[in-house]
């Protein structure tokens, strides 16, 4: 894996999802709703996931900055750049790799602590998002902003493709959410509207 994909790595994991942690001035890549992936050294499972929370951990000098009369721009920089904040990222697991083979359902083990997260490459992510059947996964977990997360993951999966394949993986998107959320016209619409090019 290359290194400047690294986004952070495993503090806890269940087969569920995860989080990582990482610092502040490594924020500048991961998004809402990204592919990343984890890989234990000595094996071939590749657990694929959906970043659906990004979260900066409470600092007492923070406090104490907003507490003062005049916050100069040079004390905001030296406090983002230069001071080790940790930021917290929560993953919900949507599918592993394994020997090759590309699975739509939750891995078989989570991830080991310290395990390092990378962000998927383009043709991971195409590779992974030929078949859309997680998208029954992240509709399914509670403890997500699933909407949302799954609007954020299509676009992300269809900007990593050329842009003549976009269009094409959007409607193919749409039509598989019409099936899954037949009964559901209210969601199916909302989540239509977001996906919309």
């Amino acid at each position: 894996m290359d290194d400047s994909q690294l986004v952070g790595r495993v503090l806890r994991a269940s087969t569920t999802g995860y989080a990582c942690g990482t610092r502040s001035s490594d924020i500048s890549v991961p998004s809402f709703g990204a592919f990343v992936q984890t890989e234990h050294e000595g094996g071939g499972l590749r657990i694929i996931g959906l970043i659906y929370a990004i979260q900066i951990d409470d600092d007492p000098l923070v406090r104490q900055l907003i507490m003062a009369n005049s916050l100069t721009p040079a004390a905001i920089r030296d406090q983002r750049e230069n001071r080790m904040i940790p930021i917290e990222i929560e993953v919900v697991n949507v599918g592993y790799l394994w020997h090759g083979e590309t699975y739509h359902n939750l891995p078989p083990r989570p991830p080991l602590s310290l395990d390092p997260v990378y962000l998927c490459d383009a043709e991971t992510v195409r590779t992974f998002t030929d078949n859309v059947d997680f998208f029954r996964l992240i509709l399914n977990t509670g403890e997500v902003p699933a909407e949302e997360l799954l609007a954020a993951a299509v676009k992300h999966a269809a900007s990593a493709r050329p842009p003549r394949d976009q269009r094409d993986f959007l409607v193919r998107a749409g039509r598989r959410l019409a099936q899954l959320l037949s009964q559901d016209l209210t969601r199916l619409n909302h989540l239509l509207n977001l996906i919309r090019p």
